[in-house]
């Protein structure tokens, strides 16, 4: 049995796309997932799911919240040994974790044009690539980041981010 993260992009931000946590993890405990947890009110879930893939539970949970409350969310999985590597993966010191994202891509990210990227006129934002995770920091905090946008830009795939603490958390909760 493999523990998963999903990573629901857009949900609970203002009035729009509510989703109560509680009925989350009814519905995803609905599809058989078992181990249902979730953490703060921004769509994160953490199962285990036997027998499946990241694309699969992916898109069974997409599907559901499609057919069953009415809302297009796109949604991200990760494996725990997935998170796992994208955390040992970053490259970048994290000096403020509430202003530091991991964007997590369902497809690929187009690592040679980042990398390529000038973004000398965005002194108080970084950028680190793999090939599916963009790392940001972001000095000046995140209302006013332009990363995440570029990175989208270059994206295959659905994009969504967590800031460096919510990712630790997640880890935590998925290995634990």
């Amino acid at each position: 049995m493999t523990r998963y993260v999903a990573l629901l992009r857009g949900i609970n931000l203002g009035t729009r796309r509510r989703v109560a946590m509680a009925d989350l993890r009814t519905l995803v405990t609905g599809l058989g997932y078992t181990d249902v947890a979730t953490h703060l009110q921004s769509g994160n879930v953490v199962l285990t799911a036997p027998g499946a893939d990241a694309d699969d539970v992916a898109a069974r949970v997409h599907d559901a919240i499609r057919r069953e409350l009415g809302l297009d969310v796109p949604t991200v999985v990760r494996a725990a040994d997935r998170l796992r590597a994208a955390v040992d993966a970053n490259p970048l010191d994290v000096p403020d974790p509430a202003r530091f994202l991991v964007l997590f891509c369902s497809g690929g990210l187009d690592v040679d044009a980042l990398r390529g990227l000038d973004l000398s006129h965005l002194p108080d934002e970084r950028l680190a690539v793999t090939a599916t995770e963009a790392y940001t920091d972001h000095r000046e905090g995140l209302r006013k980041a332009r990363v995440p946008d570029i990175v989208a830009r270059h994206a295959d795939g659905v994009l969504t981010g967590r800031n460096w603490r919510t990712v630790l958390r997640l880890l935590e909760m998925v290995e634990g």
